[in-house]
């Protein structure tokens, strides 16, 4: 026996939604099939990686090589993943002594161990730790890679490559070129002609030359006007060129976002009788920072790849370490294998900060997101 359940006026349950717009039907439909246009175009699209997916998977994983020391144990008719096995060191750390590169996972291991507490909320002396990670890092760095003191064997710069040296340039040019960036945003919109006329002047200048025209400055034509008997590292006036050039392009993304804060903002701090560096530091600065964040990531981006141009001066990064590698005749043929596993790791870093950037924007998202 069943009873009709009484509701009271303006009390009745929400119905559920028809089944055809939630799961997987759903979504299907409110993504790939929303109408006749779309159906096309994602038939077509699964038509194309239907045939294109099957030749390449099959040349990547099921008929490649994985095993072996030399070029005979590549037979299967796939890619021949043995040439990246055997040649993974050098990629790596590029001409570095192998019996020294202890050295240079030391190195990378403190930065990451120094980085961990300041993504720690609870952790309360980031201030401390970033001014170490600052200023005192670089030099354990640099003397632990070099050498040349407390025992340590000497390593020319000449010696470094492979995917440590991209890390190395990238790491240096991002973190040099941020607050000379924020520095020449600062300047270029300030009211005095003098500091105006300088922030834009080196702004244009830096903007409008290209990279690998920077690297050859450094490398070739510097050296000419400095004194003789005076001479600076081959990799320090690159990484010098590399964050100067940064710089200019960092500069132009913070000052979109300074233009992009209202002029009430600035009224307001004004109001508060704050001085100019603390209304920038504690209210227009913090602001604008969050709105640019993607194009902040995107300059890293770009300079993490931008890398593979120091290789026109004589330093061999990871992109530069294989190439160099697929000429060697005991493995020549198998140049597609180091391209595509070179092509792969870039593609693993950058996706990664691309996520990360993604992240830190949501954790600073206000509800104002459109």
């Amino acid at each position: 026996m069943t009873t009709d359940t009484q509701y009271a006026p303006g009390s009745y349950p929400d119905l559920p939604p028809p089944p055809s717009t939630v799961g997987v039907v759903g979504w299907l439909r409110a993504n790939l099939f929303t109408n006749t246009t779309n159906t096309l175009l994602t038939v077509l699209a699964l038509y194309i990686l239907y045939v294109i997916l099957p030749p390449v998977f099959s040349w990547v994983f099921f008929n490649a090589n994985f095993i072996g020391d030399t070029r005979e144990s590549c037979d299967g008719g796939g890619a021949c993943w043995v040439f990246i096995n055997s040649r993974l060191s050098q990629f790596i750390y590029g001409f570095y002594p192998e019996a020294e590169r202890w050295r240079v996972d030391s190195t990378f291991y403190l930065l990451i161990a120094l980085m961990i507490p300041m993504f720690m909320n609870s952790f309360r002396h980031k201030a401390w730790l970033g001014a170490f990670i600052l200023f005192i890092y670089p030099v354990i760095g640099f003397y632990l890679l070099a050498g040349g003191v407390f025992g340590l064997v000497e390593v020319e710069t000449t010696q470094w490559g492979g995917l440590s040296l991209t890390l190395i340039i990238s790491i240096v040019g991002i973190v040099g070129s941020f607050p000379i960036g924020l520095l020449l945003a600062l300047g270029r919109r300030s009211k005095m002609p003098a500091v105006s006329t300088f922030c834009t002047g080196f702004i244009e200048l830096w903007r409008g030359v290209p990279l690998i025209t920077v690297l050859f400055m450094s490398s070739v034509m510097f050296p000419l006007f400095l004194p003789e008997g005076v001479n600076f590292d081959k990799l320090i006036r690159a990484l010098v060129g590399v964050t100067l050039f940064t710089s200019a392009y960092m500069a132009e993304t913070v000052r979109g976002g300074l233009q992009a804060i209202p002029k009430g903002q600035y009224e307001g701090a004004e109001a508060l009788g704050l001085s100019y560096w603390k209304s920038m530091s504690f209210i227009i600065l913090p602001q604008a920072l969050k709105h640019v964040i993607p194009g902040i990531v995107g300059n890293c981006i770009g300079l993490f790849k931008d890398t593979t141009l120091v290789l026109i001066i004589g330093l061999f990064d990871f992109l530069g370490i294989v190439q160099a590698a697929t000429t060697d005749p005991k493995w020549l043929g198998f140049a597609v294998e180091g391209y595509v596993f070179c092509a792969f790791v870039y593609w693993v870093f950058c996706f990664s900060m691309s996520q990360y950037s993604q992240s830190i924007e949501r954790k600073l998202h206000t509800g104002h997101k459109r």
